[in-house]
């Protein structure tokens, strides 16, 4: 996915698991959209949005959920777009590009 945004002009950064997600965060703080996986090692998508969204410095930056399992718990994470694995790439490129023109 981070070769297909690059093509698309934006700028992604990566990281491993939620918890150094969170860490880049709370350094950096400014970015428009995140990118969410949900089953990641060390700290998962469900722990990383919860902590997240506990966070007034970084809980309004929207999240886009990628994930192949557990959509009937979607609701829970209040994703701003939440995506099916396999995904259609152009879809999720045509989400992160609107709430980057809105956030």
């Amino acid at each position: 996915m981070t070769s297909f945004l690059k093509l698309e002009g934006f700028a992604p950064t990566t990281a491993a698991n939620g918890k150094e997600a969170l860490a880049y965060l709370r350094e950096v703080g400014a970015v428009d959209v995140i990118l969410l996986d949900l089953r990641m090692p060390v700290m998962d998508g469900w722990t990383f949005r919860r902590e997240q969204r506990r966070d007034p410095a970084i809980a309004d930056i929207p999240v886009v959920v990628l994930s192949g399992a557990d959509a009937e718990r979607a609701p829970e994470l209040a994703a701003a777009a939440w995506f099916e694995k396999p995904v259609s790439v152009p879809k999720v490129i045509s989400a992160i590009r609107r709430l980057c023109e809105n956030h």
